[in-house]
């Protein structure tokens, strides 16, 4: 089973204070504080970095089935919108919006929407973040 990492270190009270978060790999470092979580401060938060995963692992999701459903696709670009606010339990990531685009050829609408939804049901970030509403905009574009 593989194994991933990350960091977070912080210093100082919720509102004043600021840390770092860093990914096991390397490839990222960041600055992070009550202003750019709850406000609109520099650095990142955790929010933005689970948009960045599910991002991610929905793109390679849907690359991968319409590859074995024999449309490898040129290209797929997802954003993935993480909606953060307080709620009556908390702060709380109450919705996520997940917005593709995909140029493939051979693909009919049908066809498309069908995968693009077994994508969002089957990656791995999705399947982690059940208790939360998930929605899907899926766009083909003309392949190129």
């Amino acid at each position: 089973m593989a194994r991933r990492t990350s960091t977070a270190r912080g210093e100082g009270d919720l509102r004043a204070g600021s840390g770092t978060m860093s990914l096991g790999s390397g490839a990222y470092e960041g600055q992070y504080s009550y202003r750019s979580r709850f406000e609109e401060g520099e650095g990142t938060n955790p929010e933005e970095l689970i948009a960045a995963a599910h991002a991610g692992c929905f793109s390679m999701a849907l690359a991968n089935i319409l590859s074995e459903a024999g449309h490898v696709p040129d290209s797929v670009a997802t954003e993935a919108v993480v909606h953060f606010g307080p709620t009556d339990e908390g702060p709380s990531i109450q919705k996520i919006e997940l917005h593709t685009e995909v140029s493939a050829e051979g693909l009919d609408a049908d066809e498309f929407a069908k995968h693009a939804e077994a994508a969002k049901a089957g990656c791995p970030v999705s399947r982690a973040l059940r208790a939360v509403e998930i929605t899907l905009d899926a766009r083909l574009a003309e392949a190129g």
